[in-house]
């Protein structure tokens, strides 16, 4: 019987250049990874993209994982770094296609930005759950992975500190200042 844990005896197989075991890895941890994409970036596609890219980088790299975290914060590190990264692309092309759509080539004004959310076709429910997640996506960047892995993946404090490689008062600090950004991004819509 060997004394390693599961996900050590995974590693050391993958290490070993092991088919199965990459297999195994991708079954044990795609919808983990997967979840914690989908919930950064609220697109299926984008995540399924971040799950691909973070299984491809763990295949290439697993020969310099050293262990100092656990499998499964190194994944979701991964995945939460890529997510991330998306967001920033894609917050920036966004500014620059609404300039772009607002102001022609000598900055006259062409039309408006069109507004498609009519309030007569969206159910109440699914306004405010837009709304949560327009307020989360709001956050700077580490309180929402801090948030999302929280109360959408349902980390502990000190799971969440591994994956963002900080101590657990700054993670707790972190969902503290998260959730009174959130209270006063939505108060206005409470009242």
């Amino acid at each position: 019987m060997s004394c390693l844990s599961p996900d050590a005896e995974l590693v050391a197989q993958l290490q070993g250049g092991s088919a199965v075991a990459f297999r195994a890895l991708v079954e044990r941890y795609q919808g983990r990874v997967y979840r914690t994409a989908l919930s950064l970036l609220r697109s299926p596609e984008e995540a399924e993209d971040v799950t691909q890219e973070v299984f491809l980088e763990v295949y290439q790299t697993i020969g310099r994982f050293r262990g100092e975290a656990s499998l499964s914060t190194w994944l979701y590190r991964l995945a939460t770094s890529r997510a991330l990264k998306i967001q920033r692309k894609a917050r920036t092309k966004k500014r620059f296609a609404v300039l772009t759509s607002l102001f022609g080539t000598g900055n006259e004004v062409l039309h408006d930005p069109p507004n498609h959310r009519h309030p007569l076709t969206l159910l109440e429910g699914q306004e405010q759950m837009q709304e949560l997640l327009d307020a989360i996506a709001r956050l700077p960047a580490t309180q929402q992975v801090a948030f999302t892995l929280r109360h959408e993946q349902e980390l502990s404090h000190e799971e969440i500190a591994a994956v963002l490689q900080a101590t657990i008062p700054a993670v707790e600090s972190l969902l503290f200042r998260a959730r009174q950004s959130l209270r006063r991004f939505l108060q206005p819509r409470l009242i």
